[in-house]
């Protein structure tokens, strides 16, 4: 398995154009074909009109997300150009949360960016990164709005707990794996107890080493008072990994959006991309 169709979500968020080149240098690493999907939120203008002072908000809207959808569709163009990168240019009027998944089910991987609170036009619906995980059926790249890393797989860490979550994204994540110079499958606080004495995270290493990666094991503790997320973050630091594999939401959505889980402090917190599956 390789990733041969790469989609990549833009928007009018200033984190377009570094996503966009993240996806860039991947569809060239990986040889695949570009789809570069312009999706943005837009308010219902008949929503607007019963609100004294805002009939003009509708169209002083459309005619920025116009301008700035030509100028991001040309330098598109001219970056798949220069990273002699195959791809196409998609522009929907349909809301993000729709469009995005119904692309990304027909490729291999598709490409988005973290919620930025301090940038207004990085919201593009209700907890998108989350849906999208949920309803795409395929590995979601997400890229955060602070990036710590240049690179982006040179190190992968797993997030192993042995679900059925973490297990498709292991799988969904191979391509990297091959590519990486060391994959650590980390287990944290022996959130996985295998049976017997064999090591934590030693049967589904044992697996990836099998595709010829390059793979080591460590189950660290999360000490007392600590969360899973922030000692996972930790050590994602430490080793200087630029890449977190791992399934989101292995408990109920509502019950992680309601009272809080693993999936959604990383999606808030994430340092380095992460590659989530469902």
């Amino acid at each position: 398995m390789s990733y041969k169709t790469i989609v990549v979500h833009l928007d009018m968020s200033r984190h377009a154009h570094p996503r966009l080149e993240v996806a860039l240098r991947l569809a060239k690493q990986f040889g695949a074909h570009l789809t570069g999907l312009f999706a943005v939120f837009s308010p219902d203008p008949r929503s607007l009109y019963v609100m004294s002072g805002t009939a003009d908000y509708y169209a002083t809207h459309e005619a920025l997300r116009d301008e700035r959808r030509g100028a991001l569709e040309r330098l598109f163009h001219a970056e798949l150009k220069r990273a002699e990168v195959a791809g196409e240019w998609i522009a929907v009027d349909d809301t993000a949360s729709l469009a995005v998944p119904r692309r990304a089910r027909c490729a291999d991987l598709v490409i988005a960016g973290q919620h930025d609170p301090h940038d207004p036009e990085s919201y593009v619906g209700d907890h998108f990164p989350e849906n999208l995980v949920m309803s795409a059926g395929r590995p979601v790249l997400l890229v955060p709005y602070v990036r710590t890393a240049a690179s982006t797989g040179t190190h992968v860490v797993v997030a192993w707990d042995g679900s059925r979550e973490a297990t498709r994204a292991v799988h969904d994540a191979l391509p990297f794996m091959r590519m990486a110079d060391i994959t650590t499958v980390v287990t944290v606080n022996g959130a996985f107890a295998e049976p017997g004495p064999r090591i934590p995270g030693a049967d589904i290493a044992t697996l990836i080493a099998r595709h010829g990666v390059n793979v080591e094991t460590k189950d660290i503790y999360a000490g007392v008072g600590a969360s899973v997320d922030g000692t996972l973050l930790s050590e994602i630091s430490g080793l200087g990994a630029d890449l977190l594999v791992m399934g989101g939401y292995g408990h109920a959505r509502w019950q992680e959006l309601v009272m809080g889980g693993v999936t959604c402090s990383i999606l808030e917190s994430m340092t380095v991309a992460v590659l989530m599956s469902h």
